[in-house]
């Protein structure tokens, strides 16, 4: 190799990176009544080293909460909960991003407030379980279809999450148009059968997300927003169609034409899926004007040959930083990687198996 990028510096929009190492977004569920916490910023700033942090999905509504402890950003004591966080990356020189994740009908009313909404582009039920903590694993529901004021709700949700994300100090947004959640629902023509001018064709399915995306860079500007996709990506039922490379040729040439900061691009193969074909990867390498980030499953060997390769300029990493907070030394040094991991507490809620993971050492601290 000619030189080692993953170290290197890089600028994104107007932020200037340590790395080119990303954490990706990964829902925790320590949000206890979808607030936002001091324990919670102990996490991100323990791994503030990256040159990017994303953080875990955040519902921009009531409507948008989908699991069980998963936070949102739609009030005032919401807010001063991210600051806690964005304070926290921000004095170590970190750099962090909000996802804004809506989840759409992949969601169950015991995880929403009573008077929240289930929307969907239309009403189909997704295959699946839902988690509760009030009753254990529950049936998906048949979510209601979005009418035109639904839909103008929603986008001003987006705008209103990604104004008050900047306000408490975050970098910028990422859209959450992937795993099967309300924005890519929009696009599949398996959960879009709607018959309006945001259903059937190409250009009608993306239309709801190009709006949100354009109604959120016009309020915060286009260096701070991004979007998550995830094509080819089965999770939440979104079965592959016919015409998904033409789609995202459509959604490429319009974030060039919005000047999004960066596309997000998730390969689902570390959830036992079959790897999104390689071609997916250089259509986005060859026709994405800004920033390219990769996620799926990197080895840092494999993240360092993406970045020579050209394609990507950012390759994110997510459970390697569950239990190495210091991901970032570690891959420099070359330390070996911690083998613990308790898949147990992903979403135990408590600082277990979340913050208690020591650095340069291979045992989690003792709770």
């Amino acid at each position: 190799m000619s030189s080692n990028k993953l170290f290197g510096k890089y600028r994104l929009g107007g932020l200037p990176l340590s790395n080119r190492i990303v954490m990706a977004p990964m829902t925790r569920s320590r949000a206890i009544q979808n607030l936002p916490n001091s324990l919670m910023a102990d996490y991100y700033g323990q791994r503030a080293a990256a040159g990017l942090i994303i953080t875990e999905g955040v519902s921009p509504s009531p409507n948008g909460l989908g699991y069980a402890r998963i936070p949102g950003l739609f009030n005032q004591q919401q807010l001063e909960g991210w600051r806690l966080v964005t304070d926290a990356v921000h004095a170590k020189n970190g750099h962090i991003f909000m996802q804004l994740m809506h989840t759409g009908r992949i969601t169950h009313a015991l995880n929403q407030p009573v008077d929240a909404k289930i929307w969907a582009p239309s009403a189909i039920k997704a295959g699946g379980l839902m988690w509760t903590d009030q009753a254990g694993m529950q049936d998906l529901p048949v979510p209601e279809e979005m009418n035109l004021k639904a839909l103008q709700q929603t986008k001003d949700e987006f705008v209103a999450a990604a104004n008050l994300a900047i306000a408490a100090g975050f970098d910028g947004i990422e859209l959450h148009g992937a795993n099967g959640y309300l924005l890519e629902q929009f696009l599949s023509p398996h959960s879009n059968q709607r018959k309006d001018e945001y259903g059937g064709s190409i250009v009608n399915r993306a239309r709801f997300v190009v709006e949100v995306a354009a109604a959120v860079s016009q309020a915060i500007g286009k260096e701070r927003t991004a979007i998550r996709l995830s094509p080819y990506g089965v999770f939440n039922d979104m079965p592959p169609y016919p015409e998904i490379e033409n789609m995202y040729m459509h959604l490429i040439e319009e974030f060039n034409r919005l000047g999004l900061v960066y596309i997000h691009l998730l390969d689902q193969v570390n959830r036992g899926n079959e790897a999104a074909p390689r071609s997916i990867i250089e259509l986005f390498g060859r026709k994405f004007q800004n920033s390219l980030i990769l996620c799926g499953g990197y080895t840092k060997e494999r993240a360092e040959k993406e970045l020579q390769y050209g394609y990507a300029d950012l390759i994110a990493f997510g459970r390697p930083f569950i239990n190495n907070p210091d991901l970032v030394d570690r891959f420099s040094k070359d330390w070996a990687l911690s083998e613990k991991l308790d898949v147990n507490t992903f979403y135990a809620g408590g600082p277990k198996g979340y913050t208690d993971y020591s650095k340069h050492v291979l045992e989690p601290l003792t709770a």
